[in-house]
């Protein structure tokens, strides 16, 4: 239970777990309930979808939706991605990029990420077909299984939040918990196998960028990995809506 009490606090503000006594790799060892806190994350979302729907304009239902999206994570993501854009997409040395990415200043890349980022998930969450709601649960899991793999990766850091998951992080958690986000997936029929291929290809891209700019990942790329996924999957279910 320790370890189930460690994900939600470190993914939610939902009073159901409190970070103490911490030992290092706790983040890594509490990696294996991740996806399961996304399924409780995106279930409480679109049962908020689900209920703004019945009251108010679609436009309205996203941005309302998105509001609620990210009080209950804390923002804690947005910031991570943010950090990345500032410091991924200046053109220095891998060592400055780190550097940049702990500063606390928000700069014009970080702002331009967020912005987009916010923007393209509120439009999702608009133009979503109620038939699609359930693509929410799935963007909410699979972003937070993709982290169990990119724990797997160099870290571009000796410490921090990337190096004490990637610490305790043990390989058959990513495995075992695969069974979450495909269980979804099967459920949505084909879109939501394509929507988990998109997820997978948007990870990738993150971390080939993180990979060749820093050497490796740290916490605030995993924060990227989790915005982007989240953001391809929404979208990938707006293709055809009109």
């Amino acid at each position: 239970m320790r370890n189930l009490s460690t994900a939600f606090g470190l993914l939610t503000i939902l009073p159901l777990g409190k970070l103490r006594d911490w030992q290092p790799g706790d983040s890594g060892r509490a990696g294996i309930w991740f996806p399961l806190v996304g399924i409780v994350i995106g279930s409480l979302i679109w049962l908020v979808w689900q209920t703004l729907n019945l009251y108010f304009p679609s436009l309205i239902v996203g941005v309302l939706t998105l509001l609620v999206w990210v009080v209950l994570t804390g923002g804690l993501h947005l910031d991570g991605l943010s950090d990345c854009c500032d410091g991924l997409f200046t053109s220095v040395t891998p060592g400055q990029r780190l550097e940049i990415m702990k500063d606390p200043h928000l700069g014009t890349f970080g702002s331009v990420g967020l912005l987009l980022v916010l923007f393209s998930k509120a439009a999702a969450l608009s133009l979503m077909e109620p038939s699609s709601g359930l693509g929410i649960i799935l963007a909410a899991t699979v972003s937070r299984w993709i982290i169990l793999l990119a724990g797997l990766l160099p870290q571009a850091r000796p410490d921090g939040m990337g190096a004490d998951f990637a610490l305790g992080l043990r390989r058959s958690a990513i495995f075992i918990t695969a069974i979450l986000p495909l269980g979804l997936a099967f459920m949505l029929g084909r879109q939501g196998f394509w929507a988990m291929l998109i997820a997978v290809l948007a990870a990738v891209a993150v971390l080939a960028m993180a990979y060749r700019r820093i050497n490796g990942v740290t916490g605030d790329v995993f924060g990227m990995l989790v915005e982007v996924t989240e953001t391809a999957v929404l979208l990938s279910f707006t293709w055809g809506v009109q």
